[in-house]
């Protein structure tokens, strides 16, 4: 493959911070390929192996729509057949940073017949791995492999799936991390939705029908958004602040996506806890709002 093996721990400041706070995070993680930087929107887009034609359209105008109302969007998935590669697919073909997380060795690509898209994954995005060169695909890989998915993401969203599969393992690895869980609900007697629409119906996922609806469920700005340049002034609130508080919202003012609260932790040199205990006071006052997945944002 073109692009060198490069091994990265959680000591290492290239290891993706969302999966910081995952406590199963791989050690070490693999990977090849130009790795967009941490921040922006980062969703992960899974379901069944055996799509349909609305499910494989449903994907494709998805991720094209959260292209064209986001800046920094990243694909992620697991590069399997069906949802997964359309997924990747639908990336490569907008432009569309993707990565591309495997259940082996990056030694190979498996299914082969995804190579051309893994090649170009990394010309944009990526391949992951927690397995070292020469591990083959077994099965049971594949479902480790989901946690690092949910665990990338900040948003998890399932396609279609049926019953049982690997995508509800995904949606379970979401909700233990305290990811954004959303799904596209089928009709009732369709078999490939099964599982999104009991996802649903437990309260698990968000029914969404589109990139708005997942957008404003994330409280992301969009293009439009930014382009209005409605801000919120700091002037005059950080009398009534302590120095901590200040220092908190003067670095997530300067963030445009938000920081993740382990970031926060240490450009302020404070202990967890404190910064955790400031942020909820902020976030009563209204002045900074929680995401899934540790994130905080200031309130514009």
């Amino acid at each position: 493959m073109p692009h060198p093996l490069r091994v990265w721990t959680p000591d290492d400041a290239d290891y993706p911070y969302r999966l910081q706070s995952c406590p199963d995070k791989p050690n070490p993680l693999y990977v090849r390929g130009n790795v967009p930087p941490e921040g922006g929107h980062v969703v992960a887009i899974v379901g069944t192996r055996r799509p349909t034609e609305r499910g494989k359209e449903i994907t494709e105008t998805l991720v094209r729509e959260l292209h064209e109302r986001l800046d920094d969007v990243i694909i992620v998935s697991g590069g399997a057949y069906g949802i997964d590669i359309a997924a990747h697919r639908a990336a490569l073909k907008y432009g569309v940073p993707t990565i591309m997380v495997l259940a082996h060795g990056l030694d190979r690509i498996y299914p082969s017949q995804h190579r051309p898209e893994a090649e170009a994954a990394m010309e944009n995005g990526g391949v992951m791995s927690e397995y070292e060169v020469g591990t083959e695909p077994f099965a049971a890989n594949f479902l480790q492999r989901n946690r690092i998915i949910a665990g990338l993401a900040d948003a998890v969203v399932i396609v279609e799936s049926r019953e049982r599969g690997g995508s509800l393992n995904t949606a379970q690895r979401a909700l233990k991390y305290n990811r954004a869980l959303f799904a596209f609900p089928g009709r009732p007697n369709d078999v490939s939705s099964r599982g999104c629409n009991d996802l649903i119906r437990r309260g698990f996922a968000q029914l969404i029908d589109g990139a708005d609806d997942l957008i404003r469920a994330m409280g992301w700005k969009t293009k439009q958004d930014k382009a209005g340049g409605i801000q919120t002034s700091l002037i005059g609130l950080m009398d009534e602040l302590s120095e901590i508080q200040q220092m908190l919202l003067t670095k997530l003012e300067a963030s445009e996506e938000g920081l993740h609260i382990n970031v926060l932790v240490q450009e302020t040199g404070k202990d967890y806890g404190e910064v955790s205990s400031e942020l909820t006071m902020l976030e009563l006052d209204g002045l900074v709002r929680s995401l899934p997945g540790g994130i905080y944002r200031f309130v514009r």
